[in-house]
């Protein structure tokens, strides 16, 4: 049976913001990973994930995190193009793959991974790159074999061997500009971004942790042109995460600390934060 979702206004769901901090200290009762703090709060409001229920407005996405994560706030899913060729499976993960930490343990002995976070200031150790095409109007991932570290010579050896050369991809993996524009669009239109403090105490020789949601920033329309910027920049990262027969998804990906760079109006409804 569904649940007819209680709708908010924005003013609305910033008081249910302002009562979930003066609740103190939550228990998380998710787990450690990365996605508990946006699991409780969506358990607080009583909402789907990543649902806010606002009526006679443009569409909100949410997204919290750990104040004191170091992880990339993921932004979207999208496989690069040419869909056709299932780029991830059959180009990147076969002939660019190499050995899976886990092959002869958990996985068979011949387990490929291409798990690789990349951005356009730098080359990653095996070569890769973010690279945003002006002229085509797409962002692609390039490969130079003289940026790749010494310690995965042998890996550039198989390479070699699998695609026949060593120069850049015959076909590269993209995302047009409209394309991106398209999914970010629709999927971030306007955002609010919710901080939690964490703590751990010690309870029965386990430990314990608790989350202070204590800081709120309300962001709205979503820039296209500074999207594209921050690729350019360095800011947002193309996160892969692939290995035979499973491929979990690649994501667009940026620091908590840039995300306002994506938003003409940039907004703080709530800053409890400790000074």
């Amino acid at each position: 049976m569904s649940t007819l979702l209680k709708a908010f206004s924005k003013e609305e769901l910033i008081e249910k913001f302002y009562d979930i901090y003066s609740k103190g200290w939550i228990r998380n009762y998710r787990g450690n990973n990365d996605g508990a703090v946006g699991n409780i709060l969506e358990d607080l409001l009583e909402i789907p994930e990543n649902n806010l229920p606002i009526p006679n407005a443009a569409e909100w996405e949410l997204k919290a995190q750990r104040a004191q994560t170091t992880s990339l706030l993921t932004l979207f899913h999208m496989e690069p193009s040419p869909r056709a060729m299932k780029m991830v499976p059959n180009v990147l993960l076969l002939k660019y793959g190499w050995p899976s930490a886990e092959a002869g343990g958990r996985y068979p002995i011949d387990e490929k991974s291409f798990r690789a976070t990349l951005n356009a200031k730098s080359f990653s150790d095996r070569g890769l790159k973010v690279v945003v095409n002006d002229e085509q109007r797409r962002v692609e991932i390039k490969f130079d074999y003289t940026q790749t570290d010494e310690r995965h010579s042998e890996w550039a050896k198989s390479v070699e061997e699998r695609v026949g050369h060593l120069n850049n991809f015959d076909v590269a993996p993209y995302w047009g500009f409209d394309d991106l524009f398209h999914k970010a669009g629709v999927k971030l239109p306007n955002c609010f971004y919710v901080q939690a403090d964490e703590k751990r105490e010690a309870i029965n020789r386990r430990q314990q942790s608790y989350f202070l949601y204590n800081y709120v920033l309300k962001l709205s329309h979503f820039d296209l042109d500074c999207f594209i910027e921050a690729i350019r920049q360095g800011k947002l990262y193309v996160d892969f995460d692939a290995r035979t027969h499973h491929n979990h998804g690649t994501k667009f990906r940026i620091n908590p600390s840039d995300i306002p760079s994506l938003y003409r109006n940039v907004e703080v409804v709530m800053d409890k934060r400790e000074k």
